[in-house]
Parts: C-alpha cells; structure tokens; sequence
C-alpha cells in the first residue's frame, strides 16, 4: 500500500479567472516568494491592505488587486491644492551651486600643480589620496615611496604650509 499523505499538489491561483493551476512544488515556491516579496514592499509602503486570511490570492499584481491603496506616492509635479505651483517648487535644492563646484575644482587642481612643482612624487602621493579616500597615513605613504616616515613627515609640514598659501590662510 502506498503512502499518499507526503504527496500534496501545489497550485497557482490565478486571480483574473478565478481558477488554481497546478504545478510542481518548485514553480510553487517561486512564484509566490516573488509574490511574497512585492507585497511585503507594498505594505512597507502603505499600499498593500491584503487581508491576512486572502494571503494565498496575491499574485504580486498590485495595481489591478481589489486590496491596493494609493499609499505614499505623491508626485512632485502635481499641482497644490491653493494652485501655487507645485510641490517640486517648495523643495529646497540641497546642491551646491555650479560656481562653488567649478571653483573647488580649480583650486584642487593649483594645489596639485603646487605639490607637483615641491614633489617630484607628487603624482605618487595624489593617486594614494585618490585610493584611499576615507584617508591614508603620511606613515602609510612614505612607506610606499620608500622614504623614511620622519623625513617625509617634515616635507609633508613644510608642502601644507605652501599649499596653504595657494589657498589664501
């Protein structure tokens, strides 16, 4: 006699026919772990009301579901409700404007050309900077020049205090 209780059928259910597809366990699992995933971002968002008992109807097709809510999606061209502009137009531009980008930019590039004209490894020490952007030691450094980490240090001091004045302190 065959046991028949470990085999169970897995389905589908398709929403728009109202019918369950059958299918293999993996097309199962895939399926509805996709599904799974969207609705927990849905209900993240506020837009997801499912009921917990109609769970095994989600197919993860949120915008035709009977159960999906507007939610936080507001656009930013939409016009206010006094009619004074839009919401995009009170949202203040946190970048910094283009003049204050292009002068930075000059500056690094003086105060390279300065290192350059004091160091003649000065390309050496900028790439490091450069890979190293959350910082790198003058130790670490005269390391890779193979110079002594006293010695470096001091040329360091004296190449602040020049770069310094490039920059007007």
């Amino acid at each position: 006699m065959q046991n028949n209780d470990n085999q169970k059928t897995y389905f589908i259910y398709v929403r728009s026919t109202s019918e369950k597809v059958p299918v293999t366990k993996a097309q199962h699992d895939a399926f509805y772990k996709e599904a799974d995933r969207i609705r927990h971002k849905e209900q993240d968002h506020g837009r997801c009301m499912c009921p917990y008992r109609f769970i095994w109807k989600c197919d993860g097709d949120c915008i035709g579901c009977e159960y999906h809510a507007a939610g936080d999606v507001t656009s930013l061209d939409q016009p206010l409700p006094d009619g004074n502009g839009t919401l995009g137009d009170y949202i203040p531009d946190r970048s910094k404007p283009m003049d204050e980008v292009i002068a930075g930019r000059m500056l690094l590039e003086q105060l390279f050309a300065r290192l350059r004209e004091l160091d003649p490894e000065a390309d050496t020490i900028i790439q490091l900077w450069k890979d190293h952007s959350e910082g790198i030691s003058d130790r670490k450094i005269a390391e890779a020049l193979g110079r002594p980490q006293r010695t470096f240090a001091d040329q360091m001091k004296k190449y602040r205090t020049e770069l310094r004045k490039v920059r007007g302190y």
